[in-house]
C-alpha cells in the first residue's frame, strides 16, 4: 500500500505520540506498518484549548528507514590555483560542502579560532575583559550564529531550505527540525555540528586553515588572481607565490586562486575596506540598531499559553510595531537564554542573544530594534553604515565604564527617562557586567523615541511586554549587515570576476539557513564558471 498523507490532526497538549499513532491506525482501518511526522505546530490562539497540529505520513506496509541520499553532482576536475572559501558561518561551509559535491576540493579559511578553542577563548574575554578581535563571539567557526539560538526558520521560500535542514541533521542536528514549524538547534548542540562538518570536509580532500584572514586581492584584467592572507604560523596553503614574516606570530601569504567565495559575515569590517581600496563595487545598506530586552520567561510563558505555559515548550515572540515613524520590531528571541557580550572591535559594546537547545534560561531576551537608513548616515561613503555602527558602540563602551560592561535600563525608567539605580525581579544576563546608564546618550533621538512607543504598542499584544522591571541593554548594532557587496545574475562581484559575493555579511541573507542556502547557490555558480 502506499504511503498515505493526513493533515491538520489536532491534538491536546500532555498527548503521548503513542495516541498519535493510534489515529493514524485507525485512518488506515487497521495495521500500522510505518509512521512519521511530517510537521508539527502549536495553536496557541485559544489559552483555553491550545492544541498541537500534526501532518502525518503512514502505511499499512513497513517502510525500510532510507538514510538521506545526497548525489555526488556532476564532477570537475580539481583546478590547478584553489578555490578559496573565505569564512566558516553557514554560508562558507554549506558552499565548501557543495564545492565537495562538484567534485572541487575547497580550501576554506577562517579568521578566528576551531569552535573549541573558540568557547575558551570567548570565556576568557567575559571574565578578564581581553578581547580577542579576531576570535569572538562574531568570529570563528560557525560565525556568529553558533553563539546564537540556532534558529533555522526563515522569511525566504527557496527550494534548497529543505535540503540546508536535511543537512543539518545529517551532521548532528536533531531530526525533529525536519518537521518543527519554528526548528533551532540551540547553541550546544550546534557546535557539535559544526565541528562534523569541518571533519567531513578534511576527510573528502578539503581544506580548513584556521586564524587565516583575507588581507588583500590581486587584480588582473578585471579578475581576481591571487589573495593575501594573514595567518598565524602554521602549514601554508602549498600554493604560496611568496611568503614574509610579519612578525614572531603572523605571517604574510600570497596564493594564486581560481575564484574566491567571500563568505564574510557582518562584522569584517576590515575586509570591507580593503575590498572597497581594490574596487569591489559596493553601496550602503539599511538596517536597524536597538537594545536587547529582557523578560522573565515564565512570564513570557503566562502571557503567551496562560495557565498552560508549564506543559509547553519556552515561549517565544515575534512582534513589530508601526507606533512611530520609524518601524520597530523584535529580532533574534531567545527563549530561556542569555544576552551576549559580543564586541569584535576594541572600545565597543555590542550585544547579542543566545539559547541552549532545553532553552531553560530564566529570562528570555529579544533585541528590540528600530530601523535606520541612509539618511541617518553621515556622508555617502559605502561603508558610512560601519562607521554609524561603530559610533554607537563606541560610545556604549564609553557609558559602560570603558571595561565592555553594558549600559543597561530598566524599562521602566527608560520611559520615563531617570537612570535606574536597581533591578527588580529581572537579573541581566550579560556575562561581562553591566552598568546603570540613560539609553539617550548611548543611542540616537529617533531610535530611542521609536523604541519608546513601540515598547507600549507591543504590550497591547504582549501583555507584559512594558514590565517597568524589564530590562533594556545596549547596544544591538550588528542586526545585519551594513552594506552589500554587489554582484550580477551569475553571482559574481559586478566590478571583479571570479570574485563571489555571499551570505549574510555580503548582504544576500538574513540568518543561518538563508545564508547556507545562498552558500550552495554560490558554489554551483563557481562550479558552472569553471567548465
Amino acid at each position: 500500500m502506499a504511503l498515505r498523507t493526513f493533515s491538520d490532526i489536532k491534538l491536546p497538549i500532555g498527548h503521548s505520540e503513542e495516541s498519535l499513532r493510534s489515529i493514524a491506525q485507525k485512518k488506515l482501518g487497521g495495521k500500522l506498518g510505518y509512521f512519521a511526522i511530517r510537521k508539527k505546530s502549536l495553536d496557541a490562539r485559544d489559552k483555553n484549548n491550545i492544541r498541537y497540529i500534526y501532518t502525518i505520513e503512514c502505511s499499512k506496509e513497513e517502510q525500510k528507514k532510507q538514510s538521506p541520499v545526497f548525489e555526488r553532482l556532476p564532477s570537475y576536475k580539481q583546478p590547478t590555483n584553489p578555490v578559496l572559501v573565505v569564512g566558516s558561518g553557514p554560508a562558507g561551509l554549506f558552499c565548501a560542502l557543495r564545492l565537495l559535491d562538484h567534485g572541487i576540493k575547497p580550501v576554506l579559511i577562517e579568521r578566528g579560532a576551531p569552535v573549541e578553542e573558540r568557547e575558551k577563548i570567548i570565556k576568557n574575554f567575559f571574565e578578564t575583559k581581553f578581547l580577542d578581535t579576531q576570535t569572538n563571539i562574531q568570529f570563528g567557526e560557525g560565525g556568529a550564529g553558533t553563539f546564537s539560538d540556532g534558529k533555522l526558520n526563515t522569511q525566504t521560500h527557496s527550494a534548497l531550505n529543505r535540503e540546508v535542514l536535511e543537512t543539518f541533521v545529517r551532521f548532528g542536528a536533531p531530526e525533529e527540525i525536519l518537521y518543527l514549524s519554528k526548528p533551532h538547534v540551540g547553541s550546544d548542540k550546534l557546535k557539535q555540528v559544526v565541528k562534523n562538518i569541518r571533519a567531513y570536509i578534511l576527510s573528502q580532500g578539503g581544506e580548513v586553515h584556521f586564524h587565516t584572514r583575507l588581507e588583500d586581492i590581486s587584480v588582473e584584467n578585471g579578475r581576481i588572481v591571487s589573495v593575501t592572507l594573514c595567518r598565524k604560523n602554521a602549514k601554508g596553503m602549498g600554493t604560496v607565490r611568496n611568503e614574509t614574516p610579519i612578525d614572531n606570530d603572523f605571517t604574510r601569504e600570497k596564493v594564486n586562486v581560481s575564484a574566491v567565495a567571500l563568505c564574510i559575515g557582518h562584522s569584517a569590517r576590515d575586509t570591507f575596506e580593503s575590498l572597497l581600496k581594490r574596487g569591489v563595487s559596493m553601496r550602503q545598506k539599511d538596517f536597524a540598531v536597538g537594545v536587547r530586552i529582557e523578560h522573565l520567561q515564565s512570564e513570557i510563558g503566562k502571557a503567551q499559553y496562560g495557565k498552560a505555559y508549564t506543559q509547553l515548550p519556552a515561549a517565544d515572540y515575534k512582534l513589530v510595531s508601526h507606533a512611530s515613524e520609524r518601524a520597530a520590531f523584535t529580532f533574534c528571541m531567545c527563549p530561556g537564554g542569555y544576552v551576549m557580550p559580543s564586541a569584535s572591535e576594541e572600545g565597543g559594546v555590542v550585544t547579542n542573544g543566545m539559547s541552549n537547545y532545553a532553552r531553560d534560561g530564566e529570562n528570555a531576551n529579544a533585541a528590540l530594534i528600530a530601523q535606520v537608513t541612509r539618511a541617518d548616515f553621515a556622508n555617502d561613503s559605502p561603508l558610512a553604515g560601519v562607521e554609524f555602527q561603530r559610533k554607537i558602540e563606541r560610545v556604549a563602551y564609553l557609558t559602560g565604564g570603558k571595561n565592555y560592561a553594558a549600559p543597561t535600563q530598566l524599562v521602566g525608567d527608560f520611559l520615563q527617562d531617570r537612570v535606574s539605580d536597581r533591578f527588580g525581579e529581572v537579573h541581566p544576563t550579560y556575562a561581562a557586567g553591566t552598568a546603570f546608564a540613560d539609553l539617550r546618550a548611548v543611542l540616537p533621538s529617533p531610535v530611542i523615541d521609536t523604541l519608546k512607543a513601540a515598547i507600549v504598542d507591543m504590550d497591547r499584544r504582549l501583555r507584559g511586554f512594558a514590565n517597568p522591571h524589564a530590562l533594556l541593554t545596549g547596544v544591538e548594532s550588528r542586526t545585519s549587515s551594513p552594506v552589500r557587496i554587489e554582484r550580477d545574475e551569475s553571482l559574481q562581484s559586478v566590478s571583479v570576476l571570479g570574485l563571489y559575493p555571499c551570505g549574510e555579511g555580503a548582504g544576500y541573507a538574513g540568518g543561518i539557513t538563508s545564508s547556507a542556502a545562498d552558500g550552495l547557490r554560490v558554489a554551483t555558480a563557481i562550479y558552472a564558471s569553471l567548465l
